[in-house]
């Protein structure tokens, strides 16, 4: 039995899970040539597993769910591929669009819109537009988008209050900048999963993040389900989260 099937819980039970739970979706590819299948299949599967992580999520009673789904820095991938994720993300949204509504889903877009494809960007304001009053559970997507590039539109959004005298110049602080971050009213991710076995961050949330536990897991994200969120979940369940303080009982 592996790890994830040992922490697998009945969907019936409760279960203490973190408020806000991110998750750098990688190994699409990866997971597809190891196969010998073209990597737009590792994709399609990809967006199974994303369907069964947000289920799971909701029926955990996780609050906030964030999935890193499409970075700046994807632009310099294959045109082929990039239009086969576009292609994606269109049916993704216009197929489960009216599930997930359903479901009491909230959707919310953070990233660079303005070079996006009109459609693209409008089916996205669609999204949230017919989600708005939703609370079951908060679908952050992270599309266009990278952490650098949104401090620094946050850095260009206080000058521009600076420069309209609405606020004073030389008092910028940490809470000032997330106020202007593209999500201010979202919390910092309590736990943050990357999938593939890679360790490290790739430009996400890196000012969300000052103190999210981080679980790297060793699948490809199309074998990601309920049960590897379990297991993540139970391993950031072990930790002791300071915050820059004290341990509770050692004092180190």
């Amino acid at each position: 039995m592996s790890q994830a099937e040992a922490t697998q819980t009945d969907p019936t039970e409760p279960f203490d899970v973190p408020r806000h739970v991110a998750i750098i979706m990688d190994g699409n590819g990866r997971w597809a040539a190891a196969r010998g299948l073209p990597r737009a299949e590792g994709h399609r599967r990809g967006v199974e597993a994303l369907r069964k992580t947000v289920r799971a999520a909701g029926e955990m009673g996780i609050a906030c769910l964030t999935i890193f789904s499409f970075s700046s820095e994807n632009w310099s991938r294959p045109p082929s591929e990039i239009r086969d994720l576009m292609g994606l993300l269109r049916r993704f949204i216009r197929n489960d669009l009216a599930e997930l509504h359903q479901s009491g889903v909230r959707v919310r877009v953070v990233g660079e819109r303005s070079d996006l494809d009109p459609d693209i960007r409008k089916l996205l304001e669609e999204a949230e537009e017919l989600t708005r009053d939703n609370d079951r559970l908060t679908l952050v997507v992270a599309f266009n988008y990278g952490a650098r590039q949104e401090i620094a539109r946050a850095a260009n959004r206080i000058a521009a209050e600076v420069a309209a005298g609405r606020i004073a110049s030389g008092v910028v602080t940490a809470e000032l900048i997330a106020q202007h971050l593209d999500a201010p009213d979202i919390p910092d991710p309590d736990l943050i999963i990357r999938t593939s076995g890679e360790q490290r961050l790739s430009n996400f949330l890196l000012w969300q993040a000052a103190y999210s536990e981080l679980v790297f897991v060793p699948i490809y994200w199309p074998e990601f389900d309920r049960a590897a969120l379990e297991s993540a979940i139970a391993e950031y369940r072990r930790r002791e989260r300071r915050f820059g303080g004290l341990a509770a009982q050692t004092g180190s």
